[in-house]
């Protein structure tokens, strides 16, 4: 008997009770590959991405998936695969993109502290564009591409103040964040940088925050973007492009963000309405196309009944799930095989073995388990496992892509060997 697909994960259902991703069952793919593991749906980020190309259909535009969400390469390859750009913020991710198979002009690098090697190793690449957040940065920028007898691509990233209504951590738009360079400095900004031998003026970029599940704060981004295209250009700086970033939200606990497609045609609507509909459009989705793609599978180790909390330990942790520790985020989890109706729940913390008290996976989830019963943590796609760690010398988790009825080992289980590689004893 197959159930209806859990809410925000249409390639996530029950099957005669048990978990099934496509048309591969989780507990089958738990007990050939261990706890926890990482599974993917290559589905569900090619229909998250789909959303996007609706949106866009018939615009000169290109999408950019905002690869800090997750790095890892066979994830990468899958959006290389479809056509997408990359949205890279170190040097390290730039080599990533080429190994997977991304197109160096279609590149975009962003990030306030990108250093002198890392634009070399970008200029070098040729990729399509420098996102620069301050004005000194455009002055080293020029400098380094002089001396390579180079001109740097370069759209100057705007922070509008726009209260995106998100977490504090994520929030990118204020005047607070350190992202950006202020609305009010920005004409001032682009004719410096057009002033720059070594830049070539391409477009303007904004970004205002993650996760927003609103429209507004995109709408009220967007005019005063509008509003600095039309004065740049006004002093004689032409744009090819605007760039809007990303940040759209996902569904994590009854969250409603609306889908990528229509919240295009309200911005485009706006962007037609001041006659720039001829412009490159540029975007940079990550979480919208890969949050909800993943789940982390995990094994319960122990319960542990209290006077004023049950906890219901299991062996995933804070350095594999790090978002609940970081943010106090919500991820749902499910039983990989649903318990009997008559199964008694019991609430409790969900937590994992790190020696530290906010090692929290959930807090106050009614669940009917015992020792050796296995979980899925929901929504798990999206900086999980790009920001997992080696605390406590826990080794990082396997990855799996499934792809129909096939599963792919994306990623090996991490040793300790793994780990210690690097290190040594000091001699004597």
């Amino acid at each position: 008997m197959t159930r209806p697909s859990l809410p925000g994960h249409p390639h996530f259902i029950y099957r005669d009770d048990e978990l099934v991703v496509e048309n591969v069952r989780l507990r089958d793919v738990a007990a050939a590959h261990g706890t926890p593991l990482f599974v993917y749906s290559k589905a569900a980020m090619l229909s998250a991405l789909a959303a996007y190309q609706r949106g866009f259909a018939g615009r000169h535009a290109q999408i950019c998936y905002a690869m800090k969400a997750n790095s890892s390469l066979g994830v990468l390859q899958v959006f290389a695969r479809a056509g997408c750009g990359f949205d890279i913020v170190s040097g390290g991710e730039l080599s990533r993109v080429l190994a997977a198979g991304g197109e160096p002009g279609k590149i975009i690098f962003s990030g306030v502290g990108k250093t002198r090697t890392e634009m070399r190793q970008a200029l070098a690449a040729g990729i399509g564009c420098f996102n620069v957040e301050s004005e000194a940065e455009l002055d080293v920028l020029s400098e380094v591409a002089l001396a390579l007898k180079l001109r740097a691509p370069v759209s100057i990233r705007v922070n509008p103040n726009v209260d995106p209504k998100t977490h504090p951590y994520i929030s990118t738009g204020l005047k607070d964040n350190k992202f950006g360079v202020a609305h009010e400095d920005a004409l001032r900004i682009y004719q410096h940088a057009a002033s720059l031998k070594g830049l070539r003026v391409v477009g303007i970029d904004c970004h205002i925050g993650s996760q927003i599940t609103d429209t507004t704060p995109y709408l009220d981004a967007m005019d005063r973007v509008l509003d600095l295209v039309a004065a740049i250009e006004g002093a004689g700086i032409p744009l090819e492009h605007i760039d809007f970033g990303g940040g759209l939200g996902i569904n994590y606990n009854n969250d409603t963000p609306p889908e990528a497609d229509a919240l295009w045609q309200q911005l485009l609507a706006k962007i037609d309405a001041r006659g720039y509909q001829n412009k490159k459009l540029m975007i940079e989705p990550g979480r919208s196309l890969v949050g909800n793609a993943g789940v982390c599978l995990t094994e319960v180790l122990y319960v542990k009944p209290g006077e004023h909390k049950n906890f219901c330990i299991v062996d995933a942790a804070m350095n594999d799930l790090p978002r609940p520790a970081m943010y106090q985020a919500f991820h749902a989890i499910v039983p990989l095989s649903k318990p009997g109706d008559d199964a008694a729940k019991v609430t409790y913390d969900v937590v994992g073995p790190v020696c530290e008290s906010g090692d929290w996976i959930g807090r106050d989830r009614a669940l009917a388990v015992a020792p050796g019963d296995q979980l899925a943590v929901m929504s798990a796609g999206a900086y999980c496992m790009s920001m997992a760690s080696n605390y406590n010398t826990r080794g990082r988790a396997a990855e799996l892509l499934v792809d129909g009825d096939k599963v792919h080992l994306i990623r090996q289980r991490e040793t300790v060997d793994d780990q210690i590689r690097q290190e040594q004893l000091v001699a004597g």
